[in-house]
């Protein structure tokens, strides 16, 4: 009898909340309205940083696929792969059996929302280009998932310690940032990039942020003709590239006394909630290279 009682009140627990499942529908990064039936219970992410995001928003449990280089939190790791950003497997996501999924605008190709629309999912396209959308994506993404009171906590403490940052140096004296992604060829990112945003919280400023393309590459002259007060590099890891040592081969630029930097890529480059560590990490070592610049 007690068995029956307890199989009774889970089947009528289940009913309760099949009956509450109500439809949800949000607003994707391109403007297109993406409905579900319910909220998402299996979800294929096509980008690590909306890999990360999603465990942000507390629903990292409802992962059933994700692309290669999905490395944050360490659980994800261990999740089924559905091929890279670039060059995923249509046949492996329809295998996972998603009820959603979430591809990135500008990073899973040309075509690509095209061809995963004709599976009959419902996509989500996330394309974060300012550092309030970290924010507004973690919400969204919660909306969808059905954990909105995780993703709230967790998008509100980004709001406000990108907040605490920007009044700490909206004052401080500026200092002149090259951001170097790679050496050979040698890369950098413009304005318009989320990375020159963390710069201009920490009360910096992009010496290439009047060029025209995203990422552009450069030449050598340039960069010593502009002669910035800190050269931040970037790179594939956490440790101290070697060819940032390249600079010591030109004695004369003033990033020499003291400014050349190093930011986990990760923390900056990935727009995701860890990108608040990076820009503390970045503030911090910024303000050093400004009492070496403006000591005397």
């Amino acid at each position: 009898m007690n068995a029956c009682r307890g199989l009774l009140c889970c089947l009528l627990l289940a009913l309760a909340g099949a009956v509450r499942a109500e439809p949800v529908s949000v607003v994707d990064f391109m403007g297109r309205t993406v409905t579900l039936p319910a909220p998402a219970q299996r979800i294929v992410a096509l980008a690590p940083h909306i890999v990360e995001n999603l465990y942000s928003a507390g629903a990292g449990d409802r992962l059933v696929g994700v692309v290669s280089f999905s490395n944050f939190p360490a659980a994800a790791r261990d999740l089924p792969q559905v091929g890279s950003f670039n060059a995923f497997s249509l046949e492996q996501i329809i295998a996972a059996q998603p009820d959603l999924i979430l591809m990135w605008g500008s990073g899973n190709g040309a075509g690509a929302l095209a061809k995963l629309q004709r599976l009959g999912i419902p996509v989500y396209v996330s394309e974060l280009r300012q550092l309030a959308d970290i924010p507004a994506s973690i919400r969204l993404l919660g909306e969808l998932a059905g954990t909105g009171a995780s993703s709230e906590a967790e998008a509100l403490r980004l709001e406000q310690g990108f907040a605490e940052l920007a009044r700490r140096y909206r004052h401080a004296r500026q200092v002149s940032v090259f951001y170097q992604i790679w050496h050979d060829p040698l890369q950098t990112i413009n304005g318009e990039h989320l990375i020159s945003q963390v710069i201009a919280l920490c009360g910096g400023y992009n010496v290439f942020a009047d060029v025209a393309t995203l990422a552009p590459r450069i030449n050598l002259e340039s960069v010593l003709a502009r002669d910035p007060d800190a050269i931040v590099a970037g790179g594939m890891d956490s440790a101290h590239p070697e060819w940032l040592d390249n600079w010591h081969r030109y004695p004369g630029l003033r990033a020499l006394q003291g400014g050349l930097l190093v930011v986990n890529p990760d923390l900056i480059q990935r727009p995701t909630a860890r990108v608040l560590a990076g820009a503390r990490d970045l503030c911090a070592q910024l303000e050093d290279v400004r009492e070496i610049r403006y000591r005397d």
